[in-house]
């Protein structure tokens, strides 16, 4: 019986990508100076915070997938780069990060990819399989409450307003793809939370529309009827927080810079 050798991961396979840091510290540049107002155009700051807060959390959902997959019996995960948080060592860097950034521009809305390739046949048990996918959307949500944290606290009438309003805009884009996500639609994390449990001619039934999940939901949400009742959902689910719509309608309007021109 023949075994494939399996790569011992070498030297900075695990390492923090020089890219993530890049990404992160534009975040953090960008959200000083939208609170301090240094910026000549403070939608293109607003702009800049959004876009580098947004592929951050790409990278953070991506990593945990990554991250739960290795400890539950995928010891392939590290030699393949994932844990560098480097976005462009996914397996599509199309789905997971150009893809979903021109969603954000295109429509305001959250949509994740999904890029990171497992070896299930390593993984044994239903359950492991189950929180391997639930593990990136997680990370949204988690995300989402920090940003919303502030909101929650009573922040929101001494802080600076257009800050407020680009973390609020940041959180909705963190809540739609919590909730889109987790849908149980084939290609997305949350059909993936429910797949081991499905038997195996339901899986196989399936399995040819997987590629086409992502684009058939943005697809729906762009009809009118279905866009208004998700979005009014998304801003009761914010409205827990104390997340006003008025904040969230403000810091798209400031995102969408190009539109504020002239």
């Amino acid at each position: 019986m023949s075994v494939t050798p399996i790569r011992r991961a070498q030297h900075g396979d695990s390492r923090i990508s020089p890219i993530f840091l890049a990404i992160a510290a534009v975040m953090v540049a960008s959200g000083w100076a939208v609170w301090r107002e240094f910026a000549s155009n403070k939608g293109f700051a607003v702009f800049l915070f959004v876009v580098s807060g947004w592929l951050v959390s790409l990278c953070l959902h991506e990593y945990a997938h990554a991250r739960t997959a290795l400890h539950s019996g995928d010891i392939s995960i590290e030699s393949k780069g994932y844990l560098t948080l480097n976005p462009l060592k996914y397996t599509n860097a199309l789905l997971s990060v150009i893809l979903p950034v021109i969603f954000v521009i295109a429509g305001g809305i959250g949509l994740p990819g999904g890029a990171v390739f497992i070896e299930r046949g390593r993984i044994r048990g239903r359950w492991r399989h189950s929180l391997i996918s639930a593990a990136g959307p997680l990370v949204n949500v988690l995300f989402a409450i920090v940003l919303m944290l502030p909101f929650a606290l009573g922040k929101a009438d001494s802080w600076p307003t257009d800050f407020m309003a680009a973390l609020a805009f940041l959180a909705r884009l963190q809540v739609t793809a919590a909730i889109l996500n987790l849908l149980p639609v084939p290609g997305l994390d949350g059909y993936g939370i429910w797949e081991p449990w499905l038997s195996y001619n339901i899986r196989r039934q399936v399995e040819p529309f997987a590629q086409f999940g992502l684009l058939a939901v943005f697809g729906v949400l762009w009809i009118p009827s279905v866009n208004i009742k998700f979005f009014d959902a998304i801003n009761s689910v914010m409205g827990w927080f104390n997340v006003h719509a008025i904040y969230m309608d403000y810091g798209y309007t400031l995102f969408r810079f190009w539109k504020n021109q002239g």
